[in-house]
């Protein structure tokens, strides 16, 4: 199957998912490790609601679904955005930094049946700091923990040499990924944690006429209210807990599909890091 995208807003017809069947919070990550230092119990048949719902939306949203094969030592695996990118040319096999993460490759690898457009070498590039943004125009985020700087060097040539401008966005660590602070829901519109990010990102945006709804640190971090999934149309899915920026994104005429995801919040991803996007329609 010829799996390509062209951006983050276009109709979403196809998404790559994976059940949280093994799924459970390891200290990855600032948000994950707070979760368990407050002793927060993982509640399976929550968990497995949450989930359920969560697919319930895709399905209203007339997204067809399609799913990795977990593994019982991959507690992350539902976070299928990192472990490959679909781009501009087809798949891409990314490079995950975390030990606990790096045997996700085999399943994504089995997936695409080993066609490949490209595969990561260079340090280190995880799906949650790539975004583009629209046709032609691509962010890529680096923290140093979690993408380096060779490996969205690397990313950000490969998209440069297809005539793409691509921005390399530098970020705090405590960040994770670039989509707990940064994400497109509409064409010409993002999410965006002004705080968290450089100033020359943010000028960036506003150069190529990017409209940003800000969003405050603690919902960015506790609530993981940036990190929703365009579902093209002026629809998102955002998780329900995120009140105040799902009010932020109605009032600007956006319909959001609003499925609980506490608990995998509480483990450092929502609705955008549990889908790595297939096929898009264009915007």
């Amino acid at each position: 199957m010829p799996w390509t995208l062209q951006s983050e807003t276009g109709r979403l017809t196809d998404v790559l998912l994976c059940r949280p069947d093994n799924y459970d919070w390891i200290p990855t990550n600032a948000i994950a490790r707070a979760t368990l230092l407050s002793g927060t119990p993982l509640d399976r048949a929550r968990l497995d609601a949450e989930y359920a719902e969560f697919e319930a939306a895709l399905h209203e949203a007339g997204v067809t679904r399609h799913y990795l094969m977990p593994e019982a030592h991959l507690k992350y695996q539902v976070y299928t955005r990192d472990s490959s990118q679909v781009s501009p040319l087809g798949p891409v096999l990314t490079m995950l930094a975390m030990p606990q993460r790096r045997g996700e490759y085999a399943a994504v690898l089995n997936f695409f049946d080993n066609r490949m457009w490209k595969m990561a070498t260079a340090g280190t590039v995880e799906g949650g700091d790539i975004h583009l943004i629209r046709p032609g125009l691509a962010a890529i985020g680096t923290s140093g923990g979690r993408t380096d700087p060779a490996g969205a060097a690397q990313y950000a040539g490969w998209l440069r040499a297809e005539g793409w401008e691509v921005m390399v966005v530098p970020f705090d660590d405590h960040f994770l990924h670039l989509d707990v602070i940064f994400s497109m829901c509409a064409p010409g519109l993002a999410l965006a944690c002004p705080d968290a990010l450089p100033p020359e990102f943010l000028e960036w945006l506003r150069d190529h006429q990017i409209r940003l709804i800000p969003v405050g640190y603690r919902e960015a971090m506790a609530d993981m209210a940036c990190n929703v999934l365009a579902l093209g149309h002026d629809r998102v899915l955002s998780p329900r807990h995120s009140t105040l920026t799902n009010a932020a994104l109605r009032a600007e005429g956006i319909t959001v599909l609003d499925p609980e995801l506490r608990l995998f919040a509480h483990g450092g991803g929502s609705a955008h890091c549990m889908t790595m996007p297939l096929r898009r329609e264009d915007d």
